[in-house]
């Protein structure tokens, strides 16, 4: 992706300029970001995905009783009828599961990839949303099909109705409203509260991205970080020969505690393998998906990854579903290539060493990539 030239999702601007003037700013409204119907479900197909068990969907009405929510998978007969208003149905990581999904999810790789999360679609009849809400998270709403009415604004106060099962701002304030048509897109920062309303029967497709808490990373890091180290114990146990006898027995010995604290600040200063153990966090695949191993196939032609595999690189690995490799030298080069451009070309492949040829034949076999040829559907 040429990063510096004018993009049509950003109304004309580069991505450069987008993220450094609007990315984690302020909102931005591009009419016709896309000229033409993206290859995305039809009706009847995101139904289908709702049903589901490896698909992640919630149905969201609104009813004289108040808001209900239910989640999938739900068949066609769960859904309520097409003429009835106020409902929505939410399906999670379409690009998981069709092609065209998947491709409109690449259009965004200018973020990095260890940020971009899914594509969400949400089908609604007249009426339909999921109430006044914000993200902790960026997200760029596609206007798909119909119209949609956003009203958003500022979150200047964060306080949620109670004793509903969605998060719904108790106290909403509208600063801008714009009725989205197809091809249309909205750009909202991390925090800005918004409400959108079909205006007849309508679908939209929701960009999201990662924004792991702080907490949420040690756990994981320090996580596979010891799990690492189980396997390859230093075998040091706690001695206390100089331990004299004690009339407080209760009282924690300072020798100990000055132990524990070494053993942590042993694990902190070894930065590579945190960044190791990071690596193989983000690029877990989502939950619920599962590869089927295979022959492999020919891959001199050339190979791509499968739209369900993650992978990412730092300065000294390479990381694929879960799974570290060191990589230096051209083979690293190869990797890397292979990780922004998910494919590469039969001139690539000949380019690669025997030992790098023998790990992109396993991932083959995994299922994580295949020949290079028309794409899966």
């Amino acid at each position: 992706m040429q990063i510096s030239r004018p993009h049509s999702l950003l109304a004309g601007l580069s991505p450069e300029t987008f993220m450094r003037r609007y990315w984690h700013k302020r909102p931005l409204l591009v009419r016709q970001a896309l000229h033409h119907r993206p290859d995305l479900p039809t009706r009847d197909q995101l139904f289908a995905l709702a049903a589901r068990p490896d698909v992640e969907s919630r149905l969201v009405r609104r009813t004289e009783r108040g808001w209900q929510l239910r989640q999938g998978p739900m068949s066609r007969r769960a859904l309520p009828p097409l003429s009835r208003s106020d409902w929505t149905l939410l399906v999670q990581g379409v690009d998981l599961h069709h092609e065209g999904a998947h491709r409109l999810l690449q259009a965004f790789r200018f973020v990095p990839d260890a940020r971009l999360d899914d594509l969400m679609i949400s089908y609604a009849s007249d009426g339909g949303g999921v109430g006044p809400h914000f993200d902790s998270y960026d997200v760029f709403l596609l206007q798909v099909h119909g119209r949609r009415r956003w009203r958003i604004g500022r979150l200047a106060d964060d306080r949620l109705l109670e004793g509903v099962p969605l998060r719904i701002l108790a106290n909403f304030r509208a600063e801008e409203e714009h009725v989205l048509e197809p091809g249309d897109m909205l750009y909202l920062p991390p925090r800005w509260a918004h409400d959108g309303v079909a205006e007849g029967e309508c679908m939209t497709a929701s960009i999201g991205f990662r924004a792991p808490r702080r907490e949420e990373l040690l756990r994981e890091v320090l996580v596979r970080e010891l799990e690492g180290r189980e396997t390859e114990s230093d075998g040091v146990l706690y001695r206390d020969p100089q331990q004299p006898a004690t009339a407080t027995p209760a009282r924690m010995p300072q020798a100990l505690q000055d132990f524990a604290v070494q053993a942590v600040q042993s694990l902190l200063r070894d930065r590579r393998a945190l960044e190791c153990a990071l690596g193989e966090y983000l690029s877990e695949p989502k939950q619920g998906v599962w590869f089927e191993p295979g022959p492999g196939g020919d891959l001199s032609q050339g190979l791509r990854l499968d739209r369900r595999t993650r992978m990412l690189y730092d300065r000294h690995h390479v990381f694929i579903n879960g799974e570290a490799f060191r990589a230096a030298g051209a083979d690293a080069r190869l990797m890397r290539r292979l990780a922004d451009r998910r494919e590469l070309d039969a001139a690539a492949w000949r380019l690669a060493s025997d030992e790098a040829k023998a790990l992109l034949m396993q991932w083959a076999e995994d299922g994580w990539l295949h020949p290079l040829g028309p794409a899966s559907t």
